[in-house]
């Protein structure tokens, strides 16, 4: 089941990256890499004592990840925290058995793997000695699990897809040593966070607000008895600002902005960033007294951000490949290979090797997966016919081998996940003819109103036949358009429900501009970093359900500086400049 969704959430980034940071080394040449041949010595001495046991392992693999992370995160004008970390932390993977049957055989994926901190100096014999804990402790525990798995196999039902537990591939040597960015030094995040986090002190109806800025560099090492031997680095910046208010009726109301690059001088400029936070503001005045929406189903526009996310949700996560076989699955899209499963005038790529879009650098993208495979560009849907599904090293019917997209964050076994998934369509119109094309719907069908999405903060699905196979994303703002030219009026507390086979039959056509959704994608290998891209959509029907929230009323004192009147003159003050 794919719970988190994918996310702008702050918090969230925050969590993924904390856990596993760690400052990257610059670069070095490959005779100098003391932690890549610590592991090579350590993984060939492992496998030639392992190899004499019963059960052995057929296939290990070591990786580090050697990362960074400068954080600052700001609040009123002021800095709340500010620090820097370093780890190295260290996967070691343990396959016992044979490719066609082995200890990670269905639910039992998790028996392939041990982590561990590792060393942060060059000191190979203390690198070593936590790679031989490491691996003697997963090797126990795989070779456990695979006994429980061949047990299973022997009273248990002949499975539906009986393809291997591991893919053959070829062996990968790419060792990337090039310079990393320099990241800007503490006291430049402190100054950004404390200067953006002001500009949303001024506001009294903004209860609560949070600038976070995260700088990331990394480089990931992998050998495997394969033979493969993997380094490539990575850097990334990214800025979340967050503010949140709340309705008289009790609903929090939340607006985030987020910006990423892989440095801090391609992020948006201040006038950009300025002109975010007071649309931020201006929305959430807005939405403290707009009426609650009902429930509905009805003609529905999507922007291109909200379109983005819809398709993360609904479709993306049903193409991954391990989601095809296991009797927990719900396999929406197993057995329709070479079948339409859109309308013919979409097709969904996705590219990983895609570094920006429209100018936007996009988070999905990266040159080797987690399980060392080079990363692939895989169209998966062609004019609405689909042709392929994200693969990690874990075989499904019809599809032997990876395509690069075996992603997880730190101390998980990698699956198939989403990078850079890419909507386009044949089937366009102007961006500024959407609202009239709406409008045309909502009159064809006789409804009193349509419905414009115009952001989303992210969604969840459910894929799993045991439950309700079944979506929810979750917009922010939500406009109802009315045929006899009445003003839009904006509305709050909605979610976007339904189910993936109908949802996505409905679209009638898309607008030109695609928009970009970067974000962070949680799911059973982690969270991982995800970008999602499509232009907007029309829909001839989608369904919205009320959203719960509390009834806690908001603050009865005015905020700090703002004690003339009550609280609830004070929220009418201080519009956006």
């Amino acid at each position: 089941m794919k719970r988190l969704g994918i996310a702008s959430a702050f918090l969230l980034a925050l969590c993924v990256s904390a856990a596993f940071g760690g400052a990257a080394p610059g670069a070095v040449t490959n005779s100098k890499d003391v932690l890549l041949s610590a592991m090579q010595q350590e993984l060939h001495r492992a496998q030639s004592e392992l190899e004499k046991l019963d059960p052995a392992p057929y296939f290990m693999s070591y990786a580090i990840h050697d990362q960074s992370m400068e954080v600052a995160i700001g609040s009123q004008g002021s800095v709340v925290n500010s620090m820097h970390t370093r780890t190295r932390f260290g996967d070691v993977i343990v396959r016992v058995g044979s490719p066609a049957l082995d200890n990670t055989h269905e639910d039992n994926r998790p028996s392939g793997i041990s982590s561990g901190t590792i060393s942060l100096t060059d000191d190979p014999d203390a690198i070593a000695h936590v790679l031989w804990q490491l691996t003697y402790s997963e090797y126990r525990k795989a070779s456990q699990a695979f006994l429980k798995v061949k047990t299973a196999t022997e009273v248990s039902a002949k499975e539906e897809d009986t393809s291997p537990d591991f893919s053959q591939e070829a062996t990968e040597i790419h060792t990337d040593y090039s310079e990393l960015a320099n990241v800007q030094d503490q006291r430049a995040l402190e100054g950004m966070v404390r200067r953006y986090s002001g500009w949303l002190a001024k506001y009294p109806f903004v209860y609560s607000s949070t600038v976070m800025v995260v700088a990331q560099r990394a480089r990931w090492h992998f050998v495997s008895t394969e033979g493969s031997r993997v380094v490539t680095p990575s850097a990334m910046v990214r800025m979340t600002i967050e503010a949140q208010t709340q309705a008289d009726d009790g609903m929090e109301l939340m607006r985030v902005e987020t910006f990423q690059a892989e440095t801090a001088d391609r992020l948006p400029g201040e006038a950009e960033i300025a002109a975010r936070v007071e649309k931020m503001a201006a929305d959430l005045k807005a939405l403290r007294s707009a009426p609650l929406a009902e429930p509905y189903d009805g003609p529905a526009l999507l922007s291109g951000r909200a379109a983005a996310v819809f398709f993360h949700e609904v479709l993306g996560h049903r193409l991954e490949g391990h989601r095809q076989r296991g009797e927990n699955e719900g396999q929406t899209f197993t057995k329709k290979l070479n079948q339409p499963v859109l309308p013919d005038f979409l097709s969904v790529i996705d590219d990983p090797t895609q570094r920006t879009l429209r100018g936007v650098d996009l988070s999905g993208w990266y040159e080797y997966d987690d399980e060392g495979m080079p990363a692939q560009r895989v169209e998966v849907i062609k004019d609405g016919v689909l042709k392929s599904f994200l693969m990690s090293r874990l075989p499904i019917k019809d599809f032997a081998k990876s395509n690069g997209h075996g992603r997880a964050q730190p101390g998980l076994m990698p699956t198939g996940r989403q990078g850079n998934l890419i909507v386009t369509s044949s089937h366009t119109v102007k961006d500024e003819e959407l609202r009239q094309k709406l409008i045309d719907e909502v009159k064809r069908q006789g409804k009193p109103y349509g419905l414009y999405f115009e952001d989303i903060e992210g969604g969840f699905t459910l894929t799993q036949r045991a439950l309700p196979q079944a979506f929810m994303v979750l917009p922010i703002l939500v406009w109802r358009v009315y045929p006899d030219g009445r003003p839009d009026e904006l509305t709050r507390g909605v979610d976007i429900v339904g189910t993936p086979l109908a949802a996505i039959s409905r679209i009638l056509l898309t607008g030109e501009k695609t928009e970009v959704f970067n974000g962070v994608c949680g799911a059973e290998s982690g969270s991982v970093p995800v970008s999602a891209a499509a232009p907007a959509m029309l829909f001839s029907d989608i369904e919205v359900q009320k959203r719960a929230h509390s009834l806690n009323r908001p603050p009865i004192l005015p905020p700090p500086g703002f004690e003339q009147g009550d609280a609830k003159d004070a929220a009418k003050v201080g519009a956006p400049q």
